[in-house]
């Protein structure tokens, strides 16, 4: 095989460092996009944070990032380059100029089909998780066993129990596994019986929270109603059937308990109630997960009898260039000290640009957003319309792929909560009238029905399709049973009560 050299011209979409950052900035959580900003500050020395308050004579021309609250979709789209008044005057015929506009809007496929390098960043804990530690329910029973007296072989029971322990609460070995394990090891300590381990659990039942260590549902919910209170009612009747009819009262068969317990059903609903008075996971009690917060990049307030969208000013920090340090570059010095500002004078431009452009976006997506689900805002979940991700492209004209990065992990706060973007696209549902409707508003619909059904004879699925076709929706039954077990509702024999 001969190896022979051939020329050949082609075109290849090239994308540039800065539109690259661009697309990044733009994906970011709000989180992220100040972690990021602050992490541009600590690296640039041209950046710097902007701390006076801006007039109205200036709000023009200064070179801050900031949320202009009268900003209209339009005047997003055309929005000029910030000036930088405090910046001297400095030639840029060493480097690319910005354009007036840089564009965000690519698609997804030609983003990450160019040699686009993965955003590298270090491990970062935040001041939050470093402040102390989570305590885990191992923690929990632990520092409690410390408190117990116990003999060396006790407590080493105790610990091998405890350590199979999982965060709802549960045993997950049984005794025979635990008494095989003291067998087989090599122990200078006297044997272990089988009913040493069963004493040993029975005290850790006792630790906090109540029903800890149980073996199943019907022990935990015994070991709580043993420690209520001695003048509590009922608790002989919620013992017996929590050891004994377990099954029936998970299968709602309150006929079966009334015929087996002897119990009426007045004093039935009764021993009911304070069964389900009880944590059935009490690990959950102590296991607890770190606090996700989340901080709205726009609010929708209602001025005049129109909603508004504005950028969340609380967002990121406002940032300028660095005056004092723009004013060391000097003209036609190729130094290394002055080519070192040149390069992150141009940076920190490129950010400060790649930053406007994220707000803008995100503001002309959002105003379309808020312009279509007006309903939503008027009159709940109910007045929800159908809407995909095509038809804001469309409507914004970018790329469906720019879209989807503009609304994921951004959020909203409305008059009625705060929801990520994303929570206001749905899927059609076909009415009678040959329309459509939102599958949110198909949801919220569901649900009114749901809480509003007389518990002793709860709706079908069946039922629930018949009435939203009277109403004018063309909805299957396994489009209701799929979005019953989405929103989280039981099916009708488990939603069964007692009246």
């Amino acid at each position: 095989m001969k190896q022979a050299l051939h020329l050949k011209i082609g075109q290849q979409l090239t994308m540039t460092p800065q539109l690259q950052q661009a697309i990044r900035l733009l994906q970011l959580s709000t989180l992220d996009l100040q972690q990021e900003i602050q992490e541009a500050l600590e690296s640039n020395p041209m950046l710097d944070v902007n701390e006076d308050e801006v007039t109205p004579d200036n709000s023009d021309t200064d070179n801050s990032i900031e949320a202009k609250e009268t900003l209209e979709p339009e005047t997003a789209q055309t929005a000029s380059e910030p000036e930088f008044e405090d910046t001297p005057a400095v030639e840029d015929n060493w480097n690319e100029s910005i354009p007036e506009e840089l564009s965000t809007d690519s698609n997804w496929e030609d983003t990450f089909q160019s040699s686009t390098p993965a955003a590298s960043k270090e491990d970062f804990d935040s001041f939050e998780s470093n402040d102390t530690a989570e305590e885990t329910l191992q923690d929990h029973l632990h520092w409690q066993l410390n408190l117990t007296p116990m003999s060396d072989l006790d407590r080493l029971i105790a610990t091998n129990i405890i350590d199979g322990i999982n965060p709802d609460g549960y045993l997950t070995v049984t005794m025979e596994e635990l008494h095989e394990q003291f067998q087989t090891k090599p122990s200078e300590q006297e044997e272990v019986e089988l009913d040493e381990i069963e004493a040993v659990l029975h005290r850790i039942q006792q630790f906090d929270p109540p029903g800890v260590a149980c073996r199943d549902l019907s022990e935990c919910l015994i070991i709580q109603l043993k420690q209520q209170p001695a003048d509590t009612s009922w608790v002989k009747e919620a013992i017996k059937i929590s050891e004994q009819y377990i099954k029936l009262l998970g299968t709602h068969d309150y006929r079966q308990l009334m015929r087996k317990t002897r119990l009426k059903e007045a004093e039935l609903q009764q021993v009911i109630q304070l069964i389900q008075s009880l944590n059935p996971r009490p690990g959950a009690a102590i296991s607890s997960t770190a606090a996700e917060y989340v901080i709205p990049d726009v609010i929708v307030t209602k001025q005049r009898g129109e909603w508004t969208v504005n950028l969340n000013p609380e967002v990121a920090p406002k940032l300028r260039i660095n005056s004092g340090y723009a004013g060391l570059v000097k003209r036609a010095d190729n130094s290394s000290d002055n080519t070192y500002l040149k390069n992150h004078l141009q940076e920190a431009r490129w950010f400060i640009k790649s930053l406007q452009s994220r707000n803008e976006t995100l503001l002309k997506v959002s105003n379309e957003i808020v312009k279509r689900q007006a309903g939503f805002l008027d009159h709940g979940e109910e007045g929800m319309k159908p809407m995909v991700l095509h038809d804001i492209a469309e409507a914004v004209d970018m790329h469906e792929s720019t879209i989807s990065r503009v609304t994921t992990q951004k959020f909203m706060h409305t008059p009625r909560g705060i929801f990520e973007l994303k929570y206001f696209f749905s899927s059609h549902v076909s009415t009678a009238t040959g329309g459509a409707a939102s599958s949110t508003a198909i949801r919220a619909l569901i649900k009114k029905m749901v809480a509003a059904e007389n518990t002793a004879k709860p709706l079908s699925d069946n039922k629930i399709a018949q009435f939203l076709d009277e109403q004018g929706f063309k909805v299957a039954r396994r489009t209701i049973a799929k979005y019953r077990e989405a929103m989280g509702i039981p099916p009708s024999n488990e939603r069964k009560r007692l009246v």
